[in-house]
């Protein structure tokens, strides 16, 4: 069968391109995936922005050249999933939930390679004992081998942005190529997730997982000026929409799902809200008159408008059944290969629907798609007057 082609991107649509990765541990598998799949398109990135586990696939993609990120991706996934390679792939569902359990239960207990380790327990009884349960020299290392950090700062490549919180002062702090250069201890203080992983320290301050204030860095992206008209890939790996729990293990994943993806939501409409102001700004500005237009007040006011346009295309892995509250540290070969393949496929599927080419109405500043929402509405809406046209033939 032959693979539908995606629309090429036509010389009109000139908007920059932005890849947007939320935290969320093991399921970042998908966020590669999702790379793969624009690796080949005509979307290239020229700024990747990542917290936490998305701040390691970011650091991955920006510091390779092209044609080398999918294997190097593909490389830190399967070297932090190498003590579940044995496993079997064709599994009964029984088994399949059994071997999400022992694998996300052999991280808490041996940690993962390349990435963390438990602390030695002659650690607990020195006289400063440890603040974390794991130690994360591996994932230095690991960035280390996979990262070119001299190209990552090179000042005509892709720009990176990496979000961590500061312990001291809990303020949320970027730590952007475009203002300083970066090195494995920023993209480690993104990932630094509390009570599990050490904080990092940059400059004599502390810093923790970005995700304890904001798991996706779209806000950030969206409100950097000066503005530029943009297309932003945004991949989050918590879906908001989900079944109501039937038990106490599924109500501490919904719970999870929720906690995270509400902030996602919230930042993805503040931001369109924001935007559509500064748009009506400058649409009032052009209305006064002359005389008016030249006043300080009005003149503070236009350095508040915007007329850059904002495309948001939102990929969401939607696992296709439940996956447990243990799901962020599942790191399993086996679950890493689905997760890789789902972003993969969802990321094609977009890329060749491509909504984001169509005319936009003037008064919209900002556009926000989801292509496998649309789908999976728009499949349950027919199976739905599908079983009212049955019913109503039955009836008649």
């Amino acid at each position: 069968m032959t693979q539908a082609v995606p629309r090429s991107r036509p010389a009109s649509y000139k908007k920059e391109t932005a890849l947007v990765l939320q935290g969320g541990g093991a399921l970042g598998s998908y966020q590669a995936g999702v790379y793969e799949a624009l690796s080949t398109s005509d979307y290239l990135p020229n700024w990747v922005a990542g917290i936490s586990i998305g701040a390691i696939n970011a650091a991955i993609i920006a510091g390779n050249q092209p044609q080398d990120r999918v294997g190097q991706l593909r490389k830190f996934w399967e070297d932090v999933t190498l003590w579940s390679a044995a496993w079997p792939e064709a599994m009964t569902d029984h088994a399949h939930d059994w071997y999400r359990y022992l694998g996300a239960q052999s991280s808490v207990a041996f940690g993962q390679p390349g990435f963390f380790q438990p602390r030695y327990s002659f650690e607990w009884f020195l006289p400063d004992p440890p603040t974390s349960y794991y130690d994360t020299a591996p994932l230095k290392s690991t960035l280390e081998e996979l990262v070119d950090f001299d190209l990552i700062n090179s000042a005509d490549h892709v720009r990176l942005s990496v979000g961590a919180v500061n312990v001291r002062t809990g303020q949320l702090t970027y730590f952007d190529t475009a203002h300083q250069k970066i090195g494995p201890e920023h993209i480690m203080a993104s990932a630094a997730l509390p009570p599990g992983l050490p904080s990092i320290e940059i400059d004599g301050e502390h810093y923790w997982d970005g995700g304890l204030v904001s798991n996706t860095p779209l806000a950030y992206v969206l409100d950097q000026s000066p503005r530029r008209s943009r297309l932003t890939f945004q991949v989050d790996v918590f879906q908001s929409y989900g079944q109501l729990p039937t038990t106490m293990e599924s109500v501490r994943e919904r719970d999870k799902d929720i906690r995270y993806a509400s902030r996602t939501r919230m930042a993805t409409a503040i931001a369109a809200q924001n935007h559509e102001v500064r748009h009506a700004i400058n649409e009032l500005i052009d209305r006064l008159p002359p005389e008016m237009a030249k006043l300080p007040e009005a003149r503070r006011l236009y350095e508040m408008g915007c007329v850059t346009e904002m495309d948001v295309v939102q990929l969401i892995y939607r696992p296709f059944k439940p996956q447990g509250a243990a799901k962020t540290h599942e790191f399993s070969r086996l679950t890493m290969n689905e997760r890789w393949d789902q972003g993969k496929m969802d990321s094609q599927a977009t890329l060749l629907a491509a909504p984001w080419l169509a005319d936009k109405p003037a008064e919209i500043g900002v556009r926000v798609f989801d292509v496998i929402h649309d789908s999976l509405v728009a499949k349950r809406d027919a199976t739905q007057n599908k079983k009212r046209a049955s019913v109503n033939t039955d009836q008649t």
